[in-house]
C-alpha cells in the first residue's frame, strides 16, 4: 500500500506539462513509422555526451539511481521502495513491483529532457526470479525433457510474468556446455551436447522474445510486445569447461574446438532466434578475457554471424580485468579496452564505464565508440517498444503471475524432467494396494529445493508433502531426515543463510540409526538425497560458486543409503541435485533410482505421481554420469583417441548421455535412409519405426547421431544431430523422420572452411547414445 500511495503521489507531480510544449512537432525519434536505425540516429544527435554515457551504465545500482535526481522523485521513501525491489529476500508483490516501475518510467518520460525510458533487467533462468513468480524446474531438468516445444511454452509464461511486471530484459538462457560437472554452475545449463543445447536455447529465446522477433528483427514497429522480453544469451563464450572445474577459470581450447562445440549454441541463438543481447563471460580464451576479446565480440559475433543487438558485461566482469586478469591497470583502461572490443553496457555499478565520460573529454576515447554503444542500447529500447508504451497493467501482472495455468505448466515440466535411471525387478511404480506404511527419508525430503536463481514463489510442494498428498489417509507416511547435507538451513527459503560446509558425518550417527529404524517399519522406503542450493551456484560465501573436487554424495548421505538398504526394505532413491553424481554404491545396490535435478515448485507432486505410476517417466539425461572425477572429462562425444581405459576400473560411465528408462518397453526397427547416397550439397531423410511393446502408454525420445568414418581432421565418435520426444500408447507404432542436411554433416577442414567431405557416415538411431542401430550414408563427390 505504501508503494502504491507513493507512486500515485509521484505520478500526480508529473502531470504538469506546458501547452506550448504540446504544440511543438514531435522529434523524429518519437515517430514509430520510421525505422529503428533512423530513430536511433536522430536521438543520438540530440543527446549530450553525458546522456550518451548514461545509457552505458546500469545494473541494479544503476536502476536504483533512477530515484536519485534532484526533485520530488528523490524522496527517501522512494529510495527505500526501489532498493527493496532488488533485495534477495524481497516480498514485494507483483502488483507493487509493476506500480513502482511504472512510476519510474513515468518520471523518465515526463521529467527528463529527452524522455528516454529504462530497460529494467532481471533473471529468468527457470522462471522470473522475483517473489511470487512461477518456479519451473532448473535448467538441467528442463534439458532432461528433451522437449523444445515445452521449453518454449515455459519461457513464454516466464516472459509474460516478467514483462507484465515492468521488467523488459532477461539474463537468460545459459548456453554454456557443461563438460565438467565439478563446475558449480552445471545446473544452469542444458547439458553437455552442442546440438541439444542449441535446440533448447533457441526454444527458450523464442519463448522469451516471441515469434514476432523472428519475423523481422529490423522491424519499423516494435518487435516485442509487453508480454515478451529481450533475451540475453550467456556466457559468451566457452565458460562451461573451466580449468580445474572452477568458475571463471581459463578456457584453453583451440579455435577449431571452440567453433565445433562451444560456439555452436550461440551461433544458433543469433542466426535462428535473433537473440537481442549477449553477455560476455568471465573467463579468458587463449590468454584474452572475453570482455576485451575483439575476435570473439566483433569478428565472430557481429561480422560473421550478423548479430545486431548489444553486448553487456557480466556482473563484476569489467572489474575483473583489473583485479583478477591483470590486463588493465585501472578502471579507465578496462573501460577503454572493453568498449573498443565490443562491450556496450556495464552491468555492475557502472564504476568502470563512468570513467568514459572524462576519457572522451580528454581525447583518450573516441566519442564515436560511445555513440556506437549507446546506439545499440537505444535500439534495444526501440525494439522493445518502450518509447511508445513503457507502462504495464499491475492488475494483469498480479493475475498472470503464478496463475493456475502456469502452475499446471510447471507440473508438466517436472513430470517430463524426471529420469528413471534404474528399476530392478520393476519395483516402480509402487502399488498402493499392497502398502500400509511408506517411509520418506533423507535430507532433501521435507524441504522444497528450486536450485539457483530462485526466489520464493509463494508455494511449493516437497517430496514428503507430495507423497502424503498422493497416498491419502489410508497409508501411513513416516518421515526421518537421517542426516544433513550442509551445516546450515536447507531449502530455497534460506539459501542465502546456508553454511556451505559439509555436515559432520560422525555427528549424525544417531539420526542415521533412527532413519534405518523408520525404514524397517515401512513396506517401502523413499530416500531423497543429493545436493542443495548451498552446494551449487548459490554458494557465495566461500567464493567458489559451488565448485567441487568430488562428485560423491556429500556428508553422511552414502552412509544413510547403506543403512536404509541394509534393513532389507525395498528402497527408491530420488535425487535432487544440480550436477551428475558418482552414486556408485546406489547404482549397484538401490533397486530403483530417479533423477529429478531441481524440479521446481510443483516437484513434490510430480515425483509422487511418477513413483506411484500416475505418470510414466520419459526424461533422458542431458549429461553423462561419471563414476568418479578421475574419469573427467567424460562427455559422450569425445574424439576417437580417447579410447584407453584405466587399470582397476572401467572407462564406461555410470549412466550415459541420452539415457533414461520407462515403465514400458520400446522397440526400434526398420531403419532406412532415403536416399542412401548423396552429393555434398544434398540432404537425406532417415526413417525409423518406434513401437511401444509394453503394457502402458509412455514417452520415448528417438535420438539421431552421426559419425564420419574417415575425415581430414578428427571427428567425435558420435555426434547428436536430431531428436524427438514422442508419446505412444501400448501397442502403438509410429515412423519417426529425421532430415540430415549438409550442415549436419559438415566439418571445419584443415583451412577452417566448413564443408561436407565425400565419404561414408554411420547414421545411428536409438533411445540413448549407448544403444543405437546404424545405417551407412555415402557422400559421393560432385
Amino acid at each position: 500500500m505504501r508503494i502504491r500511495m507513493l507512486c500515485v503521489l509521484l505520478s500526480g507531480a508529473l502531470c504538469l506539462a506546458g501547452a506550448a510544449a504540446a504544440q511543438e512537432p514531435a522529434p523524429a525519434y518519437k515517430n514509430s513509422k520510421l525505422s529503428i536505425e533512423e530513430r536511433v540516429a536522430d536521438l543520438l544527435k540530440r543527446m549530450t555526451l553525458e546522456e550518451k554515457a548514461e545509457q552505458l551504465t546500469g545494473g541494479r545500482r544503476g536502476q536504483m539511481g533512477l530515484i536519485g535526481p534532484a526533485g520530488e522523485y528523490s524522496k527517501e521513501q522512494a529510495a527505500d521502495a526501489f532498493r527493496s525491489l532488488f533485495r534477495e529476500d524481497s516480498r514485494m508483490t507483483t502488483r507493487d513491483r509493476a506500480t513502482l516501475l511504472n512510476a519510474a518510467q513515468r518520471y523518465l518520460a515526463q521529467k527528463t529532457r529527452l524522455g528516454i525510458p529504462a530497460i529494467f533487467m532481471g533473471e529468468a533462468l527457470h522462471g522470473f526470479m522475483a517473489y511470487g513468480s512461477t518456479s519451473f524446474p532448473q535448467v538441467l531438468g528442463l534439458a532432461s525433457t528433451w522437449d523444445p516445444d515445452l521449453v518454449k511454452q515455459i519461457f513464454t509464461a516466464a516472459a509474460d510474468e516478467m514483462a507484465s511486471s515492468g521488467t523488459s530484459q532477461a539474463f537468460t538462457p545459459v548456453l554454456d556446455l557443461a563438460r565438467d560437472p565439478r563446475w558449480g554452475r552445471t545446473e544452469e545449463t542444458y547439458g553437455e551436447d552442442p546440438y541439444l543445447v542449441s535446440r533448447m536455447g533457441v526454444a527458450a529465446i523464442t519463448g522469451l522474445q516471441g515469434d514476432a522477433f523472428l519475423v523481422d528483427r529490423f522491424a519499423v514497429t516494435p518487435s516485442i510486445d509487453r508480454h515478451h522480453v529481450l533475451a540475453t544469451m550467456k556466457h559468451f563464450a566457452a565458460h562451461g569447461q573451466p580449468e580445474s572445474g572452477t568458475n571463471t577459470a581459463p578456457a584453453n581450447f583451440s579455435e577449431r574446438e571452440l567453433r565445433d562445440t562451444f560456439l555452436v549454441p550461440f551461433r544458433a541463438a543469433v542466426q535462428e532466434a535473433h537473440v537481442g543481447s549477449v553477455m560476455a563471460s568471465y573467463n579468458e580464451i587463449d590468454g584474452v578475457p572475453s570482455h576485451i576479446n575483439h575476435w570473439l565480440l566483433d569478428k565472430v559475433l557481429r561480422q560473421e554471424w550478423g548479430f545486431n543487438g548489444y553486448v553487456t558485461s557480466d556482473g563484476g566482469g569489467l572489474q575483473m580485468l583489473v583485479e583478477t586478469h591483470g590486463v588493465a591497470a585501472d578502471f579507465a583502461e578496462a573501460a577503454r579496452k572493453s568498449l573498443a572490443a565490443g562491450v556496450d553496457y556495464d552491468l555492475s555499478d557502472g564504476a568502470v564505464f563512468r570513467t568514459l565520460l572524462e576519457q572522451v573529454k580528454q581525447g583518450k576515447v573516441p566519442e564515436a565508440e560511445v555513440d556506437r554503444a549507446a546506439g545499440r542500447v537505444l535500439a534495444a529500447k526501440f525494439r522493445l517498444g518502450l518509447f511508445e508504451n513503457p507502462y504495464v497493467d499491475p492488475d494483469y501482472a498480479q493475475r498472470i503471475t503464478n496463475s493456475p495455468e502456469h502452475q499446471k505448466l510447471a507440473l508438466k515440466a517436472a513430470q517430463e524432467a524426471i529420469v528413471l535411471l534404474k528399476n530392478e525387478g520393476n519395483l516402480l511404480p509402487l502399488d498402493l494396494k499392497k502398502m500400509k506404511t511408506v517411509a520418506v527419508i533423507g535430507p532433501n525430503a521435507a524441504d522444497v529445493h528450486l536450485g539457483g536463481y530462485s526466489r520464493d514463489p509463494g508455494r511449493g510442494v516437497s517430496i514428503l508433502d507430495g507423497v502424503r498428498n498422493r497416498v491419502g489417509p489410508e497409508v501411513k507416511v513416516l518421515f526421518a531426515e537421517g542426516c544433513k547435507i550442509t551445516k546450515g538451513k536447507q531449502g530455497w527459503a534460506g539459501w542465502y543463510e546456508n553454511d556451505t560446509q559439509a555436515a559432520d558425518a560422525h555427528a549424525q550417527q544417531d539420526s542415521i540409526r533412527a532413519a534405518a529404524e523408520t525404514a524397517r517399519k515401512a513396506d517401502v522406503a523413499i530416500l531423497v538425497a543429493g545436493e542443495t542450493e548451498s552446494t551449487n551456484r548459490e554458494a557465495w560465501a566461500e567464493n567458489h560458486r559451488g565448485d567441487r573436487d568430488s562428485l560423491d554424495l556429500l556428508g553422511a548421505q552414502e552412509e544413510l543409503t547403506r543403512a536404509v538398504i541394509e534393513t532389507g526394505t525395498p528402497t527408491v532413491l530420488i535425487l535432487l541435485n544440480g550436477r551428475p553424481l558418482s552414486i556408485n554404491f546406489a547404482a549397484e545396490h538401490v533397486p530403483a533410482i530417479l533423477e529429478g535435478w531441481y524440479l521446481g515448485q510443483e516437484g513434490g507432486t510430480a515425483a509422487a505421481q511418477v513413483v506411484f505410476g500416475d505418470v510414466n517417466p520419459g526424461g533422458k539425461l542431458p549429461i553423462t554420469f561419471p563414476r568418479s572425477v578421475g574419469q573427467l572429462p567424460d562427455f559422450y562425444n569425445h574424439k576417437p583417441s580417447r579410447n584407453r581405459g584405466y587399470i582397476f576400473t572401467t572407462r564406461e560411465p555410470l549412466f550415459p548421455f541420452g539415457y533414461g528408462l520407462s515403465y514400458t518397453k520400446f522397440k526400434f526397427d526398420n531403419l532406412r535412409l532415403e536416399p542412401a547416397s548423396i552429393k555434398p550439397g544434398e540432404s537425406a531423410t532417415l526413417h525409423v519405426d518406434v513401437m511401444n511393446i509394453g503394457d502402458r502408454e509412455g514417452d520415448e525420445v528417438p535420438q539421431l547421431y552421426i559419425h564420419q568414418r574417415v575425415s581430414s581432421v578428427t571427428r567425435p565418435v558420435m555426434e547428436l544431430r536430431g531428436f524427438r520426444r514422442v508419446h505412444l500408447k501400448a501397442g502403438e507404432k509410429i515412423t519417426v523422420e529425421f532430415k540430415l542436411t549438409p550442415d549436419a554433416l559438415a566439418l571445419l577442414d584443415l583451412s577452417m572452411h566448413r564443408i561436407v567431405e565425400p565419404g561414408t557416415f554411420d547414421v545411428l538411431v536409438g533411445p540413448s547414445s549407448a544403444e543405437t542401430m546404424a545405417a551407412p550414408l555415402r557422400v559421393v563427390p560432385e
